[in-house]
């Protein structure tokens, strides 16, 4: 048996976004505050920067997985997990990330901040949206008999 890949941009992109995942949010989000003189402000303030970041670039890849799903399947026909992963996606767009960054301005300026599941919600979301990615990743393989 040999594998096929159908979609070769949207395996790449699926990849490529897992690995921005798991290396930003997974990585680079708490280890940051364990450096030397990063304050709770100045590592707020970077988050701020990267995860704005991120967020566009993990747009970029799911639109890149619709078109290359578009262009192959000629249709619009794509896994639930993907669906699944860019409704998360969409959530973190519009409510997550904007409610987390006004509470980092507020820290940033040395505001009151009431205590908030914000980040625990986000950490899930990038845990699920991880997951259903690299299943929908692990799925774009096709097994063929020889």
């Amino acid at each position: 048996m040999k594998s096929k890949v159908a979609q070769p941009v949207a395996l790449i992109c699926t990849f490529t976004w897992i690995g921005f995942i798991g290396a930003i949010s997974f990585m680079e989000a708490w280890l940051k505050f364990r450096a030397p003189g990063v304050t709770l402000p100045i590592g707020l303030g970077i988050g701020r920067l990267v995860f704005a970041a991120l967020n566009k670039v993990e747009w970029v890849f799911a639109v890149a997985i619709m078109i290359s799903n578009i262009r192959t399947v000629r249709k619009i026909k794509i896994s639930p997990f993907y669906v699944v992963a860019v409704l998360i996606l969409i959530l973190q767009t519009v409510w997550l990330l904007p409610a987390l960054d006004a509470r980092a301005l507020l820290y940033i300026e040395a505001k009151p901040v009431p205590p908030s599941s914000l980040h625990l919600y986000f950490a899930i979301a990038e845990g699920i949206k991880f997951l259903l990615l690299l299943i929908f990743g692990i799925r774009l393989f096709k097994l063929e008999r020889a």
